[in-house]
């Protein structure tokens, strides 16, 4: 097949990588036209995954028009923040017949929505049906080292869906279906806040008890959050939830439990970020997922304290002291 991958990050090139593996015609665009000429020469992505030697069928490109005209799949892979101005610039090169794959984890801050509402507002409707949505527990260097990994593909039309997994899936990439878009989107953005909850846990130094509770309480929220928003609770408990939650919460590789940590152990959250080279989707997803459990009226102690720490400049420690003080409880309530 004809594949354009748009966002050249880490993520954006093991996935263009893996479809160049499978046998396809991959074009990987990247923002910056000097990343292009250097992957060109040197068939490495010497910014977010220089370990790694692409594919002979991988091609490159700085322009939108290349990476979005003339293919069967697009598959969208920027920043969730700036995915409504790229698709608006790259909708111009699609076609009634090409399938959207975002693999973008987030939720827009002005708006509160997740992607696949973001698509629907900026796409004519019968572009946006044909749109799938991947997620769940995967590292990107992992699946570039070609470690057995797992995820989910959701999609509103079962044909679309059947048809990434059959695209993407290989000997170590295995693609699971599902029909709740909602569910599958949530669980990979929301999980993003609770790692960085762990990770400002394990940097104050509270151990292997906190973190279970942590992930557990924060799997709770996530649901919540889902089923107001009309997600099947199930899917929660699945690849794109529990799954991705388990794997961010306690990889080393994850970019939010890494800035969690950093958090812990007293540094500046300006100073953090100042100092990485790819996003770390859960700061500004937690400014979302706090306004959207206001709007929605659900109750969300972990991303409430969460925005306290990112925003609010509370004192972590004093953060999980509130959490510990609350009112007791039944579990299931």
């Amino acid at each position: 097949m004809n594949i354009g991958v748009i966002g050249a990050g880490s993520w954006g090139t093991t996935l263009a990588d893996l479809l160049a593996k499978n046998g396809h015609a991959v074009t990987l665009w990247a923002y910056e036209h000097d990343l292009v000429e250097r992957m060109r020469k040197n068939r490495k992505n010497d910014l977010y995954l220089p370990d790694f030697t692409l594919d002979d069928n991988l091609d490159f490109t700085s322009e939108l028009r290349e990476a979005a005209a003339d293919k069967e799949i697009v598959v969208l892979v920027a920043p969730s923040q700036v995915l409504r101005a790229v698709v608006r610039q790259a909708a111009a090169y699609f076609t009634d017949d090409t399938v959207l794959v975002s693999a973008a984890k987030g939720i827009e801050n002005d708006t509160l929505m997740p992607m696949s509402e973001v698509l629907k507002e900026v796409l004519p409707e019968k572009r946006y049906r044909r749109s799938a949505y991947i997620s769940g527990p995967t590292f990107a260097r992992e699946v570039a080292a070609e470690v057995p990994t797992a995820l989910t593909v959701a999609s509103d039309d079962e044909e679309i869906a059947r048809l990434v997994q059959k695209t993407f899936s290989c000997f170590y990439f295995r693609i699971y279906r599902s029909s709740d878009v909602v569910g599958v989107e949530l669980g990979g953005a929301l999980k993003n806040v609770i790692a960085l909850a762990a990770g400002v846990s394990d940097g104050l130094g509270y151990g292997y008890n906190a973190r279970a509770a942590l992930i557990t309480r924060g799997l709770v929220e996530m649901t919540r959050i889902g089923v107001a928003m009309g997600a099947d609770e199930r899917t929660f408990m699945g690849l794109s939830g529990m799954g991705d939650l388990v794997l961010t919460c306690t990889g080393d590789l994850s970019r939010n439990r890494s800035v969690g940590l950093e958090l812990g152990r007293g540094r500046k959250l300006q100073d953090i970020l100042s100092g990485m080279k790819m996003v770390a989707e859960g700061v500004k997803t937690t400014l979302s997922a706090y306004q959207l459990a206001k709007r929605l009226k659900v109750e969300t102690p972990i991303i409430e304290q969460m925005y306290q720490i990112l925003f609010e400049n509370k004192e972590p420690r004093q953060a999980v002291t509130d959490l510990m003080q609350r009112s007791l409880k039944a579990e299931m309530d």
